[in-house]
C-alpha cells in the first residue's frame, strides 16, 4: 500500500510534465500569434509614418549631399553643405536667432504659466477660472497668420500699441517696432509669448489639480507662505508638465515659419529671418536644394539636442 502511494506519489511529478509540457508550446504559439496579430494592427500607421515622416526624412538627407537646382543634374559635394552652413555667417546668424526666440516662445511663457496657473488655482471658483483659462487658450484657435497679421497692425507705426503710447505721454519712445533692427526680433517674440502663453497655462492649470490637496496643508501647517508653497508643492509636483510645455515651445521656436513670415518676412535684412524661413527661401527662391536640405537637418540635430536633455531631466523617476 505505502509503495503504491510512494509510486503514485513519485509519477505525479512525471506525468504531471508530462501532460503539461504540450501546453506550454501551445501558449507560446498564442502569444506569437497575438504578437503578429499586435503589429498587423499598428502596420497601416507604420506605413503612413514611414512613408510621409522616415521617406521624406532620409529623402533631405540624400539631398543634402548634393548641389542640385531641383530641375536639373544634381552634383555630389559630400560634406560641402554642411561646411556652408556652420562658416556662413548670415547662415549662423539666422540660427542664432531662433535661439533668441527660445527665450520668447519657451522660457517667457513657461515662467509666466506657472504664475497665472497658479492664481487662477487659488482664484478660481467656478465660472472665474473657466473665463480665464478660454481666454488665455484663444490664441491657440486663432490661426498664426491671422494672429501675424493682427500683431503688425498693432505693432505698426500708427498701430494701437504707439497710439497708447502717445495717450500716456510716452510718445518719445514709438517706433516702427517689427521694422527696426534692434526691435524686429523682440518684438516676433513678444507674439510668439502670447500664443504659447495660454498652451502653458493649460497644461500647468491640469497638472495643478492633480496635486494632493494634503501637500498643501501639510505645507500650510509647517508655516509656508505662498511663495514657499509653490517652490516646496507645486514646482516639484509639475516636473512633467513643465517638460512637456518646455519641448512643445522650443520646438516651436526652432521651427517657427508663419508668424514671421507674416509679420516680419524676415526683414529688415535677415534680423529675423529664422531657420524655416530661410529654408523655405534657399529651395523655392534660390533654387539651392542641398544648402537648403543641409540646414533642415542641422535644423532636425538642433531640436533633438534640445529636446531630449529636457525629456531626460523632467521624466518621471521609477520608484
Amino acid at each position: 500500500m505505502t509503495a503504491a502511494v510512494g509510486g503514485t506519489a513519485a509519477g505525479v511529478p512525471a506525468g504531471g510534465a508530462d501532460r503539461q509540457s504540450p501546453v506550454r508550446p501551445r501558449r507560446r504559439r498564442r502569444g506569437r500569434t497575438a504578437g503578429w496579430l499586435g503589429w498587423l494592427w499598428v502596420l497601416p500607421a507604420l506605413l503612413m509614418y514611414g512613408f510621409f515622416v522616415l521617406r521624406p526624412l532620409l529623402l533631405t538627407m540624400q539631398y543634402s549631399l548634393y548641389r542640385w537646382n531641383g530641375i536639373g543634374q544634381a552634383e555630389w559635394v559630400g560634406l560641402t553643405n554642411y561646411l556652408t552652413v556652420f562658416t556662413d555667417s548670415d547662415l549662423l546668424k539666422i540660427i542664432g536667432n531662433a535661439f533668441v526666440l527660445i527665450v520668447f516662445f519657451s522660457f517667457v511663457p513657461v515662467a509666466l504659466g506657472l504664475l497665472v496657473a497658479s492664481l487662477v488655482r487659488r482664484m478660481s471658483g467656478g465660472a472665474f477660472g473657466t473665463v480665464v483659462r478660454t481666454v488665455l487658450f484663444l490664441p491657440q484657435v486663432i490661426p498664426l497668420v491671422a494672429a501675424g497679421i493682427a500683431w503688425s497692425w498693432l505693432l505698426s507705426t500708427d498701430g494701437l500699441v504707439n497710439q497708447v503710447l502717445r495717450a500716456v505721454g510716452l510718445g518719445g519712445v514709438t517706433r516702427a517696432w517689427l521694422g527696426e533692427f534692434d526691435t524686429a526680433l523682440p518684438a516676433v517674440g513678444v507674439i510668439g509669448t502670447w500664443v504659447m502663453l495660454g498652451l502653458c497655462t493649460i497644461l500647468l492649470v491640469t497638472g495643478m489639480s492633480k496635486i494632493d490637496p494634503a501637500l498643501y496643508e501639510a505645507a500650510r501647517i509647517d508655516g509656508a507662505g505662498p511663495v514657499r508653497e509653490f517652490f516646496a508643492v507645486t514646482l516639484p509636483s509639475l516636473r512633467q508638465e513643465v517638460g512637456v510645455c518646455l519641448t512643445v515651445t522650443i520646438i516651436a521656436a526652432l521651427a517657427s515659419f508663419d508668424i514671421v513670415y507674416i509679420s516680419t518676412s524676415g526683414g529688415p535684412g535677415i534680423q529675423t529671418t529664422v531657420p524655416g524661413l530661410e529654408i523655405y527661401r534657399l529651395a523655392f527662391s534660390q533654387r539651392q536644394v542641398g544648402l537648403a536640405s543641409a540646414l533642415a537637418v542641422v535644423l532636425m540635430v538642433l531640436v533633438l539636442a534640445c529636446v531630449l536633455p529636457i525629456q531626460r531631466l523632467t521624466r518621471e523617476d521609477k520608484a
